[in-house]
């Protein structure tokens, strides 16, 4: 595929909304985390498996610096399990509208996308970097014996809260996804 100046502007837009939302990240990752994952979704299926790709990797880089997770300045390994775990979710997506033949390809997609995602960062982060390196983050927080608390809450986040918020993100990007189909036929 031909990267034109279309699909850059594109993708720069969805980028930003993809930034905008994680603004609300303090307030709730159950806003910000289905608004990113629907980002993904759209880029892939509207600008191509590149936009999405690229908005997999730019999208940890920008949360944490509006964030400033303690969590992810102790443990930098953090950064790409975050980026494949997106990853691994716009090529699901992709994968499953442009190389399968079932019926219900995006649906199935979207949710294998997710549950692949989600599972993927639960082994990598939850069971193989939280263990080996979580003792690194009682350093970075302003009170060290919060520190299995914050092990606790970090688990569930790169685990069950990854399933749900890329699940709600697919219905989202699903729901947008729709329109959005008919009204780029119609622009062919």
């Amino acid at each position: 595929m031909k990267i034109t100046t279309k699909h850059l502007v594109q993708t720069a837009l969805l980028l930003a909304i993809c930034i905008a939302s994680q603004y609300f990240k303090n307030l709730s990752v159950y806003i910000t985390g289905p608004i990113v994952n629907a980002t993904i979704i759209i880029a892939v299926l509207s600008v191509g498996l590149f936009s999405g790709l690229l908005l997999s990797i730019i999208a940890p880089i920008t949360a944490f610096f509006f964030t400033g997770s303690p969590i992810m300045a102790a443990i930098p390994l953090m950064f790409p399990a975050i980026m494949a775990g997106n990853a691994i979710l716009a090529v699901s997506v992709w994968y499953f509208k442009e190389k399968t033949s079932l019926k219900f390809k995006l649906p199935v997609g979207m949710i294998v996308g997710s549950i692949f995602k989600a599972a993927f960062m639960g082994i990598l982060i939850v069971l193989i970097l939280l263990p080996t390196f979580g003792d690194q983050i009682a350093a970075k927080l302003p009170k060290p014996e919060a520190l299995p608390a914050v092990l606790q809450t970090a688990k569930i986040t790169f685990s069950v809260t990854q399933l749900t918020t890329a699940l709600i993100g697919s219905l989202i990007a699903y729901l947008i996804w729709i329109p959005l189909s008919r009204y780029l036929k119609s622009e062919e």
